[in-house]
């Protein structure tokens, strides 16, 4: 499609250490062929792969990145999840690689096992046959494990040509994928394994991207919501003008006018991205916050407003608990290192300025890509430097840096070259997973996997309140299942039988926006990609499209590999 301008583009984009990382493959082209090829490096991408050769299907991964494993080897090591019982087979069997990886005392560098105490949702983990959070490398090591033991054949490097002919499709099938390279991918089965359906959409399958109106599927909390927006937010009376007070000195950086729609209103914004940042305190390891070239200190200036709100009996009130002001979440992982994310109303999140990622082309994305790299180096340099933020932040966070042992693969510094991204397309299939099967208030019949968490949505946009005050929306948090495990239908990974026949979709899954927050999670991702791997052996066995698989024979199968398909009800 772009094969002529997209390499010089990137390397203009982010130079050598970048291009390292993230470059197009410019290697010799190829002819394979297999049962069973997967699109994509996320979790889903190794455990179809795996699940797969288990049924005796030859199997392979092309995938654009060089590091495998997606966030969760990309900075992701606070798993986000609710019920760690609603799940099995090759989700818990990770976990408990991890478990067995720290009970080795030579990976403990950097503080004893036992100084060790896992906080947030994973509190009270460690210890048990399983473990919940883990270093960057640590994940790294043992998913590379995973492609050693189980002979995964891996072409890195490998960015699927989304231009016409790049993907082949004959008679409802995908025949065959084209990357960049010129090398040709064949199949019987295709599974698209990326965070951002790259793969379906060049396929021709339905998907949508951004926010459904609450009118689509009788919901409650999609769309615009700026009533329901409340966490995350800015504190009272930010101004959001250049000069203060003035609306003729234009809008600060990343603000915008409030928009036309009401809420519950559908839209194509997508939530947020940042990085998952692994820091550390430990000075032998730390690298110290670097002002990034090109720093513009007006892109701060709603951050520095928004701390010098806050009520200075607040750090007086909280000296021993910093969690009530800090604008992280900066969650504990072995060895002094942590897993830091986004929190209050400007933190992380690079909000309102990924909303193109999904279907922008590689030299967009390369180009968003160092634009969330350089505002994020730039926050952390603003909060650990800049004399007007409050002392007890900056002297918190000038603590901790990046890690000089983690993403040695990566932008340099201790950054990664993976970006959170929360969401990119979403699947349309004949099912549509949404707030209702969160809820429990709708029942599937061919449960292939569970979810355990809330759905949450970060924040998609900035804009001025009708008070002339700068408001956050989109962050929705809703609990009210209490983060109760839902069984997910296999619906949800396989597309119209009209869009096409032999694909799998283990991540972009059809599900609506806010049912997405909450499937969106790793653990999920391991699962879904499991049953593809299953579901496509026995597509292939039986000779029927993907939506044509007997349901009782996937169960059978999937049970037998010890996945979770219902709690309290061995019969499901």
């Amino acid at each position: 499609m772009i094969r002529q301008t997209i390499v010089p583009a990137a390397a203009a984009m982010l130079a050598a250490a970048v291009s390292a990382c993230t470059s197009l493959s410019s290697g010799p082209a190829t002819s394979e062929s297999a049962d069973v090829v997967i699109y994509g490096s996320s979790p889903a991408a190794l455990t179809a792969a795996i699940e797969a050769r288990r049924h005796g299907k030859t199997a392979v991964i092309v995938c654009p990145e060089t590091r495998i494993g997606g966030l969760t080897t990309g900075g992701l090591g606070q798993t986000d999840i609710g019920n760690k019982s609603a799940f099995g087979g090759l989700a818990l069997q990770f976990y408990r690689d991890v478990a067995d990886y720290y009970k080795d005392p030579a990976h403990w560098k950097y503080e004893k096992r036992s100084d060790y105490v896992p906080d947030g949702q994973c509190a009270g983990t460690l210890g048990t046959d399983s473990m919940w959070t883990f270093e960057p490398h640590a994940a790294l090591e043992i998913l590379e494990g995973w492609e050693k033991s189980h002979s995964l054949r891996i072409f890195r490097g490998e960015y699927l040509d989304r231009g016409a002919g790049g993907v082949v499709v004959r008679d409802g099938r995908i025949v065959s994928m084209r990357t960049l390279s010129g090398s040709v991918y064949s199949g019987r089965m295709f599974v698209d394994a990326t965070y951002e359906g790259d793969l379906l959409a060049a396929a021709g399958v339905s998907y949508v991207v951004g926010r459904e109106a609450n009118s689509v599927y009788g919901e409650t909390i999609s769309g615009i919501q700026r009533g329901k927006s409340v966490g995350h937010q800015f504190n009272a009376r930010v101004d959001p003008y250049v000069v203060k007070g003035d609306p003729k000195s234009g809008l600060l950086p990343f603000v915008e006018p409030d928009a036309a729609e009401p809420d519950g209103a559908g839209d194509r914004r997508v939530q947020a991205y940042c990085f998952r940042m692994c820091l550390t305190d430990d000075p032998s390891n730390r690298i110290p916050f670097v002002k990034p070239a090109g720093y513009d200190p007006k892109n701060y200036e709603l951050l520095l407003r928004n701390l010098e709100a806050i009520d200075p009996k607040v750090f007086v009130e909280n000296a021993d608990n910093p969690r009530k002001y800090m604008p992280w979440i900066n969650s504990r992982m072995p060895n002094r290192k942590t897993d830091t994310n986004n929190r209050t109303g400007f933190s992380t999140d690079f909000i309102g300025q990924n909303h193109r990622w999904p279907e922008a082309s590689y030299a967009e994305r390369e180009k968003m890509l160092k634009e969330h790299l350089d505002y994020q180096m730039g926050l952390m340099w603003t909060l650990a430097n800049n004399p007007r933020v409050p002392a007890p932040i900056r002297e918190t966070v000038a603590k901790w840096g990046t890690c000089r042992d983690e993403f040695r693969d990566g932008l340099g510094n201790g950054w990664q070259s993976q970006l959170y991204v929360r969401e990119g397309r979403r699947m349309v299939g004949d099912y549509v997973a949404t707030e209702h099967d969160v809820l429990r208030e709708r029942t599937t019949s061919r449960p292939v996997a569970m979810a355990a968490y809330g759905m949450d949505s970060h924040h998609v946009r900035r804009y001025v309140g009708g008070d002339g005050f700068v408001r956050n929306e989109g962050n929705i948090e809703d609990w009210r299942a209490g983060g109760r495990p839902y069984p997910l239908d296999y619906g949800v990974i396989v597309p119209k039988k009209s869009d096409c026949l032999n694909l799998f979709v283990p991540v972009c899954v059809s599900a609506s926006h806010m049912a997405f927050g909450s499937i969106r999670m790793e653990p999920v991702f391991f699962a879904l990609g499991q049953v593809a791997g299953a579901a496509a052996s026995l597509a292939i066995d039986d000779g029927v499209a993907v939506q044509d698989i007997e349901y009782p024979k996937l169960r059978k199968a999937l049970l037998g590999e010890g996945q979770v398909l219902g709690l309290g009800n061995p019969e499901k």
